[in-house]
């Protein structure tokens, strides 16, 4: 039935803003973008007439980030905080995780806390919380 994971979508608001975040913040690939424009009757997402646009980011052989801002009708302002029913998160594995939040800290990311390491089976574990500029949780984990 299912065989792995295709992406992940997350609805934005400032388009380019958040391009510029996953690209040169945090050094992901612009893979493509799409025009979309549901007919009247709407497409896969129930939104009649919807007019979006969509923005690939990621790894050409891995897992993508779908941005997708809405442009008619806009999208509206909910805020999920960490521990909310529906809240969701978008994980990235590092290979140092005290250089990536110091490098990130320095360009201005909001973390939660600090980077918390924890011993698990021999390994040290490191995990932290943090938001891109629209406020959508992104963890970071190294050694796993």
């Amino acid at each position: 039935m299912i065989e792995g994971f295709h992406h992940t979508g997350i609805v934005v608001r400032d388009l380019s803003a958040m391009v510029d975040f996953y690209t040169h913040e945090l050094g992901l690939e612009l893979l493509h973008e799409v025009d979309s424009l549901a007919p009247p009757e709407g497409d896969h997402t129930g939104v009649a007439g919807a007019r979006r646009k969509l923005v690939f980011v990621g790894f050409p052989d891995g897992h993508q980030i779908e941005l997708v801002h809405y442009i008619d009708p806009p999208s509206t302002d909910a805020h999920c905080q960490v521990q909310q029913l529906g809240a969701a998160h978008i994980c990235f594995r590092v290979a140092d995780l005290l250089h990536t939040y110091q490098v990130l800290r320095e360009r201005g990311v909001y973390f939660l806390t600090e980077p918390k390491f924890r011993d698990i089976e021999g390994k040290s574990v490191g995990v932290v919380y943090a938001q891109d500029p629209e406020k959508n949780w992104l963890e970071f984990i190294s050694a796993w």
